[in-house]
């Protein structure tokens, strides 16, 4: 690890700290199962956790930030609280209704409607119900 701390220009410890945040790739390595391993980094690996480096420095964040943003990113549920958050402070505007949102939810009426069993045959029609 050292060597690819070195090769990153960080430390071993804030690397090994990067990867327990998930902005390391996963290891394709197998467990020796004998003490500490020492991780082989490959150059798309070494590439990734560079790219992660380079948004907290052009942005000026620390990396728990940067493993957030994936984790908002990630997770639906934790995207719409954030989102809601942003509207109710006024940095979001609110998002816009969409036509396709409002057809999807009129068809799934539809089909709702056509699933419930019809009880016998159909009476007449009420009157003012024409």
């Amino acid at each position: 690890m050292s060597a690819a701390a070195e090769r990153l220009g960080t430390t071993a410890r804030m690397l090994r700290y990067r990867e327990a945040l998930g902005l390391v790739p996963p290891t394709k390595e197998q467990p020796t199962g004998r003490g500490h391993r020492h991780r082989r980094f490959s150059e798309d690996d070494l590439d990734a956790v560079s790219a992660g480096l380079e948004l907290e420095r052009a942005y000026g964040i620390p990396p728990t930030a940067l493993a957030f943003a994936l984790r908002v990113l990630a997770e639906p549920a934790i995207l719409a609280r954030i989102r809601s958050f942003g509207e109710r402070v006024g940095r979001l505007a609110p998002a816009p209704a969409r036509a396709m949102d409002f057809e999807k939810q009129k068809a799934l009426r539809l089909l709702q409607g056509r699933e419930q069993p019809r009880q016998g045959p159909p009476g007449p029609v009420p009157p003012g119900r024409r």
